[in-house]
């Protein structure tokens, strides 16, 4: 059922709800869907894979020059002093978001010096599910999982978190809508692929999202910005924003 009390009223341009997952082995091959997707996706989440081309900054400063907004998605996780390091460096390249992980000392330290950059922590990956966590010895619920770090996370200053829409909703209804909610392994229609905690772009909205991310969908697809319209149209239709 929807829920229509979860949706996100913070001011978000539409368009800039969903976020294009960049996951190229290649900047060249990077650049070139950006050119081919145009004006239908105005957000990118450039992460691990391009940045170990050693082209990831000069990616992202190429996709800010262009008007594009940039999610750096690469999990830091490390000594405190060191994340807090790399949060100041990263807050120098325009970045708009950027991920941590770990425990309450690295999350602490990486809001420190993020300056005007969003800094979410990682609750749970959404290639993930209940056997996973059991395997790293984790003996209670991936819900509680979630909402024990969120909280933990906004306590201690990050501006929201990275959560699986099948989480959000618990989020919103015991943490309030004061924060940002980022919402990957996003599928519009039937799930195959190594995601094992996934939900479509209407649920992930109504559920509390603010932002959802999506990659294979329209990677994978014949007609990538075709397909980036048509998510960006059903997004419309959610918010009620007539075009």
């Amino acid at each position: 059922m929807n829920n229509k009390s979860l949706l996100s009223d913070k001011d978000i341009p539409v368009e800039d709800r969903l976020i294009f997952a960049l996951d190229y082995p290649s900047t060249d091959e990077a650049r070139a869907i950006v050119e081919t997707l145009g004006d239908s996706v105005t957000f990118y989440k450039v992460g691990l894979e391009l940045f170990m081309t050693g082209g990831g900054f000069d990616l992202v400063k190429w996709l800010i020059e262009r008007s594009k907004k940039v999610f750096v998605d690469l999990k830091f996780f490390d000594v405190p002093q060191t994340v807090q390091s790399a949060v100041r460096a990263l807050s120098k390249h325009g970045a708009a978001f950027a991920t941590i992980h770990g425990n309450d000392s690295i999350m602490a330290a990486a809001v420190k010096d993020k300056g005007d950059m969003k800094v979410l922590a990682v609750t749970m990956l959404t290639s993930l599910d209940e056997g996973d966590v059991r395997d790293l010895g984790f003996q209670v619920d991936i819900k509680d999982i979630v909402l024990s770090r969120a909280k933990r996370a906004l306590q201690l200053g990050c501006n929201g978190v990275i959560s699986s829409g099948l989480e959000v909703a618990e989020l919103r209804k015991n943490l309030g809508d004061n924060f940002i909610v980022v919402t990957p392994g996003i599928r519009p229609v039937k799930n195959t692929d190594d995601q094992k905690r996934t939900v479509d772009v209407e649920e992930a909205f109504h559920n509390g999202a603010d932002y959802i991310v999506i990659g294979r969908p329209i990677k994978e697809h014949a007609d990538p910005k075709r397909a980036a319209e048509d998510i960006q149209k059903r997004i419309r239709n959610v918010f009620q924003i007539i075009v």
